[in-house]
């Protein structure tokens, strides 16, 4: 039987395969894992649709294997709906701090846990 922790683990799993350089890095890794319906609001306050997010994806920050990474903290998730989690955490990269919400749902064409939705908001220095 399934339980609702294995929505959440599936989903705390993809949320970090999302931060590892080698899939940012990769615009068929990256593309598994974001939703065909994907959007994102950026720290900076801009939108991103999931061509976008993978077309720049790769020379953002943790693009590669050489630079910084991302330090997530206090992550929890919830099981919104059958086939829905909400995640939020904190991320630390090079002494700036944001806490991230993301929606992750499971879609019914046999692809797997994807990204939905996902916001960045700056912790205050």
């Amino acid at each position: 039987m399934k339980h609702a922790s294995d929505d959440v683990n599936e989903a705390v799993a993809g949320e970090l395969r999302l931060m590892d350089p080698r899939v940012r890095a990769s615009r068929s890794l990256a593309g598994e894992l974001l939703d065909p319906e994907f959007v994102e609001v950026g720290a900076s306050g801009r939108r991103w649709t999931r061509e976008e997010m993978l077309a720049a994806l790769p020379d953002m920050a943790c693009g590669s294997e050489e630079g910084p990474r991302y330090r997530p903290s206090d992550i929890t998730g919830a099981v919104l709906a059958p086939g829905v989690v909400h995640l939020t955490y904190e991320t630390s990269l090079d002494g700036r701090r944001a806490r991230r919400s993301s929606l992750w749902r499971n879609r019914s064409d046999g692809t797997g846990w994807r990204m939905y939705y996902h916001q960045a908001t700056p912790v205050p220095q």
